[in-house]
C-alpha cells in the first residue's frame, strides 16, 4: 500500500426539492450506519429520537477518527520541531519561536509558522518547560484556527488550557477564545458564546476587546440582539483603522439582523465612501455586500443586484492575502461568499446563464489567492470566463459538461451541451454533502460492501436529476465537497458511472477549454520514476511500483527511467520540463495546514530527505508537458477551499502548464495500480484518447471480482485535457 499518514437546467419543482430532501436524509442515514461501525456507541436514552441518534452516532464517529488523526499530528509535530532545531544554524530561546509562530499566522503563512511553534514545542518537551509547552499548544491552535483546520484547533486549544502557564491570561484567554471561533463557524453558537465568556474572564485589558467584538458577532447569528447591541455599546473604537471598519461592518450586520435595513443600508453606503488605509478594495467590497444585502432585504432587487455586481468588481483591487483582522474580531467572512450570493441571486430570477458566469468567476479567483505570491497561475486565469456560446461550440455531440456549484441550502448544477445549458437545483445543503462525500470515502477506504448501495443513493440524489444519456463523455467540474467524491465510482441502475460514461474532472469550465483547445496529440516521450528509495523509517519500498513503471516504460521508445536512489527531485526539475509524459510512481503525503507543500516522496540526496512540494512545481515551467502522472498516495488530496477546488498538486500542476493529471483520493493498493497504470498506458499508446484510456484501466481492475470493490479501481481522477491522444 502507497500510504503515509499526512500531516495532518430546468428548475425543480416543490414537489422534485422535498423528494431530493428526503432523498437526502435517506443517504444520510445509510451512511450514518456505515460510519457508525467505525465507534463503539453508547445506547441512547430513552427520549432520544431516532434522527437525533444517528447525528450523534455521526459526530462521533468522525470524532473518533479525528482523535486518532490529532495524536499522529501532535506527535509528526514534535518530531517535525526536533528535526527543524538540529538543523538550525541559530538556535532562538523557545519563546522567539513562539513570537515567530504568531506573527506568520497573522501574515497567513501558515506552514512556516506551525513549523516555528513545533520547535516551540520541541524546546518545551526537551527542557519540561509547562509554561513554553501551554504557549506552544495555543500558537498551535492559532494558526490551525486561521487555516480552518477547526478539529486540531480545538485539540490544541484545549492541550493549552491544561497547561500551568506563569501568566495564565496569556493561554486561557486565547485558547477560550479559539474555542468560541470553532464553534461559531461550526455554527453552534450557545457553546460559542460560552466559550466567549470564559475567555472575557481570562482575558487581558488589551485582548479583551476583540473577544467581545467576537461575542457580539455571535450574539447575532444566534438571534440576542438585546445582548449583542450592549457588548457593541461597551466597546470602545480600536486604533487600528482595519479592526474599525470591521467593527462597524458587525454594526451593520446587527441592524440587518434587527430588521432595520434602513438605517443598515446607510451605514453601509457611509462605509463603501470611505477609505481604509492598507487595502481599500476589500473594505469597500464588504461594505457594497452590505448595501446589496439591505437592497435586497428592503424588497429592490434590481438595486440588490446592482450593488453585488459593483462588489465583484471590487475584487479585481484586493489583493489576495490572509487578514487576520477579520478573524480576531470573529467575523469569519471570505471573498468567495459574495460570489455564492450572486450565484444564489441570478439563479432564484431565473438567469441560470448569469449565474454560471459567477460561478466560473470564481473558480478563477480561488485559484489566483491560492496561489498568491507563490507562483504562476494558468494563462487564462485573470481572463474573463470563457462565454457559454463559445462553450457549446467547443463541444462535440457526445460530449457533456457537468458543473457544481454548491451553496449554503442547495446544490446548483448546470449541464452545458452543444444545443444549450440546463439548470437543476438540488434541495441538499453544503453541510449534509460535506458529511455524505466524507462517510462514503471512509465507507469505501474502509472497504464497507454498503459502499456499493450508498453509491446507488448519491447516484441517484446528484445524477438522476440530469437525465444523462449512457455512452455520453462528461467533464465533470466539481465544487467544495464534490472534489472528494469518486464520481467514477457513483452507480445507476446496477451500473457504475465509469461503466456508463468515460469521465474526466476539470478545476473550471474555461480552464478545461483552454485546455481542450491545446494540441490534440503528443510525443510519445516519457519519463518515469519509481518506488523512490527513502528512509525505512518514512515509508516502505513500492516494488509493484517499480514493475509498473517498468511496465510502462516497454510501451515507449526511449523512455528515461529513474528508479530507487536515482529517482531524486533534482533530476525532476531538471527533466521534467523537457519531457512529454510523466509518471510518477511514489509515496505521497498531503499537507493540510498548507497544501502547497505537500510533498511527494522522491529519493533521499547526499544522506538527507529532499522531497518535491506542491509549491516548487510552480516554479517550474511545463508548458511542454501533457501528461503528468501521480501513481501516488492520496495525491489529489488536499484542503478544500470555500470557493472551489482542493488544492496542492492539482492546482500545482495545472499553474505550472501540465494540460492533464491523473491523481489519487485516497491510499492506493501497489498490485491493483498496477494493472490500472499498465492498462491505461497501453490503450492510450494503442490510439485511444485520456478519457477511453483511464475508462479501460479502471475496467479492468473493476471486472476481477476480487478486486471490483470501488476501493481497488475508483482512487484515480483524470483532470484536464480528456482529448489527448498520444502519437504513434
Amino acid at each position: 500500500m502507497r500510504i503515509i499518514r499526512p500531516l495532518s437546467c430546468q428548475k425543480r419543482n416543490r414537489s422534485d426539492s422535498a423528494l431530493a430532501s428526503r432523498l437526502a436524509h435517506v443517504v444520510l442515514i445509510a451512511l450514518a450506519a456505515i460510519a457508525s461501525c467505525a465507534s463503539a456507541q453508547a445506547p441512547a436514552p430513552a427520549q432520544t429520537t431516532l434522527a437525533e441518534t444517528e447525528r450523534a452516532d455521526v459526530r462521533a464517529a468522525l470524532h473518533a477518527i479525528s482523535r486518532m488523526d490529532d495524536a499522529d499530528t501532535a506527535l509528526a509535530l514534535a518530531e517535525d520541531g526536533a528535526a527543524l532545531y538540529e538543523t538550525e544554524t541559530v538556535r532562538l530561546d523557545g519563546y522567539e519561536y513562539c513570537s515567530q509562530a504568531v506573527a506568520l499566522a497573522d501574515r497567513g503563512e501558515f506552514r512556516r509558522s506551525v513549523q516555528a511553534a513545533s520547535k516551540a514545542l520541541h524546546v518545551a518537551l526537551q527542557t519540561g518547560n509547562e509554561d513554553l509547552l501551554a504557549k506552544a499548544y495555543r500558537d498551535l491552535a492559532i494558526v490551525f484556527s486561521y487555516s480552518g483546520q477547526l478539529d486540531r484547533a480545538e485539540t490544541f486549544a484545549t492541550l493549552a488550557l491544561s497547561k500551568h502557564a506563569e501568566d495564565p491570561q496569556k493561554v486561557q484567554g486565547p485558547a477560550h477564545k479559539i474555542l468560541g471561533d470553532v464553534r461559531s463557524r461550526q455554527q453552534r453558537y450557545p457553546e460559542a458564546i460560552a466559550a466567549y465568556e470564559l475567555a472575557l474572564q481570562t482575558s487581558s485589558a488589551r485582548y479583551r476587546p476583540l473577544v467581545q467584538a467576537s461575542l457580539a458577532n455571535a450574539l447575532i447569528q444566534s438571534g440576542d440582539l438585546v445582548r449583542a447591541q450592549r457588548e457593541l455599546d461597551a466597546l470602545q473604537a480600536p486604533d487600528d483603522p482595519a479592526q474599525r471598519a470591521q467593527l462597524e461592518r458587525t454594526r451593520g450586520r446587527l441592524l440587518l439582523a434587527e430588521n432595520k435595513p434602513a438605517q443598515a443600508l446607510a451605514l453601509f453606503q457611509r462605509l463603501a465612501a470611505q477609505t481604509v488605509p492598507g487595502d481599500e478594495g476589500n473594505y469597500r467590497m464588504w461594505a457594497l455586500d452590505g448595501v446589496s444585502r439591505s437592497e435586497q432585504a428592503l424588497g429592490h432587487p434590481d438595486q440588490a443586484a446592482q450593488a453585488l455586481d459593483q462588489a465583484l468588481a471590487a475584487f479585481d483591487n484586493v489583493r489576495a492575502r490572509f487578514r487576520s483582522d477579520e478573524f480576531k474580531m470573529g467575523l469569519f467572512s471570505d471573498l468567495q461568499s459574495v460570489f455564492e450570493r450572486a450565484i444564489g441571486l441570478y439563479s432564484q430570477t431565473g438567469n441560470p446563464e448569469r449565474a454560471f458566469a459567477v460561478s466560473e468567476r470564481s473558480r478563477a479567483r480561488a485559484l489566483l489567492d491560492a496561489v498568491a505570491d507563490r507562483g504562476k497561475t494558468p494563462e487564462d486565469a485573470t481572463a474573463q470566463v470563457a462565454d457559454v456560446a463559445s462553450l457549446r461550440k467547443l463541444l462535440r455531440a457526445d460530449e457533456r459538461i457537468v458543473a457544481f456549484h454548491s451553496l449554503k441550502d442547495q446544490l446548483l448544477v448546470w449541464v452545458i451541451s452543444p444545443e444549450g445549458v440546463s439548470e437543476h437545483r438540488i434541495a441538499v445543503s453544503r453541510a449534509d454533502l460535506v458529511r455524505l462525500v466524507e462517510a462514503y470515502r471512509q465507507a469505501i477506504v474502509g472497504l464497507r460492501p454498503s459502499a456499493v448501495d450508498a453509491g446507488d443513493s448519491i447516484a441517484g440524489l446528484l445524477l438522476a436529476p440530469l437525465g444523462l444519456q449512457d455512452g455520453l463523455r462528461l467533464i465533470v467540474i466539481p465544487h467544495g465537497p464534490l472534489h472528494y467524491l469518486p464520481f467514477q465510482a457513483l452507480r445507476m441502475d446496477g451500473k457504475y458511472l465509469i461503466q456508463r460514461h468515460p469521465i474526466a474532472i476539470a478545476p473550471s469550465v474555461s480552464i478545461a477549454a483552454r485546455l481542450a483547445a491545446r494540441a490534440p496529440t503528443t510525443a510519445p516521450r516519457l519519463l518515469a520514476f519509481g518506488n523512490p528509495l527513502v528512509s525505512p523509517a518514512v515509508a516502505e519500498p513500492l516494488p509493484g511500483a517499480e514493475r509498473e513503471v517498468g511496465n510502462l516504460a516497454a510501451l515507449f521508445p526511449r523512455p528515461q527511467v529513474y528508479l530507487e536512489a536515482t529517482a531524486t527531485k533534482a533530476r525532476f526539475q531538471s527533466e521534467a520540463p523537457k519531457a512529454r509524459i510523466v509518471h510518477v510512481a511514489a509515496h505521497a503525503r498531503a499537507d493540510i495546514a498548507d497544501p502547497l507543500h505537500s510533498q511527494i516522496l522522491l529519493a533521499d540526496e547526499n544522506g538527507r530527505q529532499n522531497f518535491l512540494e506542491a509549491r516548487e512545481v510552480l516554479s517550474l515551467n511545463l508548458n511542454n508537458v501533457s501528461l503528468v502522472t501521480l501513481s501516488a498516495c492520496e495525491s489529489g488530496l488536499g484542503r478544500v477551499a470555500d470557493g472551489d477546488e482542493v488544492l496542492g498538486f492539482t492546482r500545482s500542476f495545472l499553474s505550472a502548464g501540465t494540460s492533464a493529471l491523473v491523481a489519487s483520493l485516497w491510499p492506493v493498493p501497489d498490485r491493483d495500480t498496477e494493472r490500472l497504470m499498465t492498462t491505461f498506458y497501453r490503450d492510450l499508446r494503442a490510439g485511444d484518447d485520456l478519457q477511453r484510456a483511464m475508462q479501460a484501466g479502471q475496467l479492468a481492475v473493476l471486472e476481477h471480482p476480487e478486486t471490483s470493490h470501488p476501493f481497488y479501481w475508483a482512487s484515480f481522477n483524470l483532470i484536464g485535457n480528456w482529448r489527448l491522444t498520444v502519437e504513434n
